[in-house]
């Protein structure tokens, strides 16, 4: 498989963001409609989640045909090497359960992790009608998204550097755990912003939070566009002790990681 640098992603950015234009409109089509089935791991799916994945296939055949891909929905099957090589790693609906609830954060997140290291992010939030997208070293860039698929100039954005014992910190409405808590309720001024799926990078890569911890464990396509969208923006994200974080893993999954906007004013935790 081929390994992309950031003029190669560069070239795939705008086919990219029309994949996350027409699977975003693929879940506004759909709607809530149809039944909600549970996987074996206890989360929900809906005809929504299909539509959305469904549109980016199809897309990806053409516009990317050599490259491997891994989504959430077929993560049993695809098990590709990440070292050495540049996948292709989709959440065609980030924040399911906002979703069913009929909240309006949920996303489609497409990203290029290139010898384990995210390079390139797309996220768009169909029902908040945002496209955020970026590619590391090049910068990020938010867009305005209509109702029928068009979307507006793009428009820079970069990370924030926030004032002296005043911070705002993202963090999950539904998956909050103790650890992730008591971090934040140890930074001096932070204030809890709760949100659903990979807005919460967003906000934080466009300058309107500070921070976004997760000491619990998330699955390569819930972060790896937001980790390069962020880093994009001027932003970092590490493992809690500082460390790269670890893309295509067995389990597809990262342990825990800090993301700051301010790389000089991240804590990073001890032992």
């Amino acid at each position: 498989m081929p390994l992309l640098n950031a003029n190669a992603c560069a070239d795939l950015l705008e086919a990219l963001t029309a994949l996350t234009v027409s699977a975003a409109l693929a879940i506004l089509d759909v709607g809530g409609r149809g039944d909600v089935r549970t996987k074996p791991d206890g989360s929900p799916v809906t005809p929504a989640d299909d539509a959305a994945e469904a549109a980016i296939r199809d897309g990806l055949m053409r516009v990317a045909p050599t490259l491997a891909v891994v989504s959430e929905e077929h993560a049993d099957a695809e098990r590709p090497d990440f070292a050495g090589a540049s996948v292709i790693v989709v959440d065609p609906l980030d924040g399911t359960r906002d979703f069913i609830a009929g909240r309006d954060e949920y996303t489609v997140n497409i990203a290029v992790v290139s010898d384990r290291v995210p390079l390139l992010g797309v996220i768009a939030a169909p029902a908040l009608q945002t496209i955020w997208r970026g590619i590391v070293g090049r910068g990020a860039e938010r867009m305005q998204l209509s109702v029928n698929g068009k979307t507006s100039s793009p428009q820079a954005i970069r990370a924030r550097r926030p004032a002296p014992d005043k911070l705002t910190a993202m963090a999950s409405r539904s998956h909050l755990d103790r650890r992730t808590r008591a971090y934040i309720d140890a930074l001096p001024g932070a204030r809890l912003l709760q949100s659903g799926s990979s807005v919460k990078f967003c906000r934080v890569a466009e300058g309107a939070a500070d921070l976004y911890p997760r000491l619990a464990p998330i699955h390569d396509w819930d972060i790896a566009a937001g980790h390069a969208i962020l880093e994009a923006a001027g932003g970092s994200m590490t493992a809690p002790a500082g460390a790269a974080l670890a893309y295509g893993t067995e389990e597809l999954l990262v342990p825990a990681f800090l993301a700051w906007g301010d790389p000089a004013r991240a804590v990073l935790l001890k032992g």
